[in-house]
């Protein structure tokens, strides 16, 4: 295989920089490397014609630096708009389907510089923790192919991991940067609600859920991916001010505290090894000079995925409602879809209230802990990657999930505030699966978050320590 995929993609852009290799030979060796893995990984879809990209490569390598990605190869989650490759949502009802703008995440990642070389897989609207949907299958674990990558973003993560692609974009409403990264021992990051603005259209005001974020397999790409999506947008409501969050990693971590809230007091089944995993994270971490303290449970469980289904259901339910209007679209939607989108529709105002009450409730009191802890943990999954056959776990450790996403609960507390949150890998169980650890702090400490994460890779490296089996034979 080729050397400078193995690079991070700071190191391939300096390189690129300094003409040690041009943009045309990373091009190249970026396009064999898919030729090669992605046939049966399934992570990259709607692959640019070869020729054009080479030729767009060539181009970058005459032309002045235009930014900061300047002739880095990207793929874009097949749920965000890049003009000149299809946007399916994983949907027979989109397959083909070719944008005419580009979303503004896009534009910016075009204006640094980056060449688009197609998408990356995702479920059906991106919904669910598993990558699968009816255009273009599903996408394979690269620690073991015949179990999940997770989602939504599973090919971005997989790509990451089989070393396609350098960097990646994601987005998470339910876990989809943390879920995935921690299934394909690399780095997730979810964004403070806002800081990467979305399109100035539709209703931007009541009930933000999902964020874009960037994934990579260092946290100093993932300061350098961040730095480029972030944004202002003065039509959004609740932008931020873009930040060089580079600039973070430079200064000293100082003696954070951690609050460890392991299984929010037995209310989150989870399959074996993956606390005592991420137990045994927690004490390594207290070698970089972590403060490290057990927390109670401190809200109730229930209260919060209340709270969730019923803000998710009338997110996804308005969301998708032109399309369910029309009854012939019905066999062209997955049950899970279907299912968000009639409780989404059928939930009153007094029940959007009392969800959106329990949100804020919970918002005061994590910013309660906030004040004596300058970050929260939890694992990031509460299952090891599950036979990619299956729709989802129906069952952990005997106890019924209810839902196509109740094995996900762990995620909840974070989205439901829209906190910043780091997927950092935490090792390998016992059948040779990656785990990862969610490490999460207040509204605005993305900075902060990424220094942490930062000192931790510097001290594991767990994303070059144990490669995936084909990438670690070449």
């Amino acid at each position: 295989m080729h050397d400078i995929l193995s690079l991070s993609a700071t190191e391939v852009l300096q390189n690129l920089r300094e003409r040690q290799f041009s943009a045309h030979e990373l091009m190249q060796a970026t396009l064999a490397r898919i030729a090669a893995l992605n046939p049966n990984a399934n992570a990259i879809v709607s692959l640019g014609d070869p020729q054009r990209l080479l030729d767009a490569a060539l181009a970058a390598d005459r032309a002045p630096k235009k930014g900061e990605l300047h002739g880095l190869p990207f793929a874009v989650k097949d749920l965000v708009d890049v003009v000149g490759y299809p946007t399916s949502h994983g949907s027979l009802l989109f397959a083909g389907s070719q944008p005419t703008v580009d979303e503004p995440m896009v534009a910016q990642l075009r204006a640094a510089g980056a060449i688009f070389i197609g998408k990356t897989n995702t479920p059906e609207f991106g919904l669910g923790s598993h990558t699968f949907n009816p255009v273009f299958g599903a996408t394979k674990n690269p620690y073991d192919g015949a179990l999940s990558a997770g989602g939504s973003s599973g090919g971005a993560a997989v790509a990451l991991a089989l070393r396609m692609v350098a960097l990646a974009d994601g987005s998470d409403m339910m876990g989809s940067l943390r879920n995935p990264a921690a299934w394909n021992n690399i780095y997730g990051f979810r964004p403070t609600w806002s800081l990467v603005p979305r399109a100035a259209q539709g209703e931007i005001f009541l009930n933000e859920l999902s964020t874009l974020g960037p994934m990579a397999r260092c946290p100093q790409d993932l300061a350098l991916l961040l730095t480029v999506q972030a944004g202002f947008d003065s039509r959004l409501p609740h932008g931020i001010a873009p930040f060089d969050y580079r600039t973070a990693l430079q200064g000293r971590l100082g003696r954070p505290k951690i609050g460890w809230l392991g299984d929010w007091g037995e209310a989150y089944p989870f399959e074996a090894g993956i606390l005592a995993l991420c137990e045994v994270a927690l004490r390594q971490i207290v070698d970089i000079g972590v403060r490290v303290e057990s927390l109670a449970a401190p809200f109730s469980a229930a209260a919060l995925w209340d709270s969730w289904t019923t803000l998710r259901a009338w997110h996804i339910g308005m969301a998708q409602s032109e399309s369910y209007a029309h009854s012939e679209n019905h066999a062209l939607m997955k049950p899970e879809l279907l299912c968000e989108v009639r409780r989404g529709l059928s939930l009153s105002a007094e029940d959007v209230h009392k969800a959106s009450l329990i949100r804020s409730n919970w918002y005061v009191k994590a910013a309660d802990l906030f004040q004596e802890h300058d970050f929260l943990a939890l694992p990031s999954t509460q299952v090891w990657p599950f036979d990619i056959d299956f729709r989802f776990p129906k069952t952990i450790n005997g106890i019924a999930m209810d839902s196509y996403h109740r094995w996900m609960e762990v995620v909840v507390p974070v989205s439901l505030l829209g906190l910043p949150c780091v997927n950092i890998p935490v090792g390998f169980g016992a059948a040779g699966l990656p785990c990862g650890m969610q490490i999460f702090g207040p509204r605005g400490s993305d900075a902060a978050l990424l220094r942490l994460a930062e000192n931790w890779h510097q001290a594991t490296d767990w994303p070059n320590t144990k490669l995936p089996p084909v990438i670690d034979r070449a």
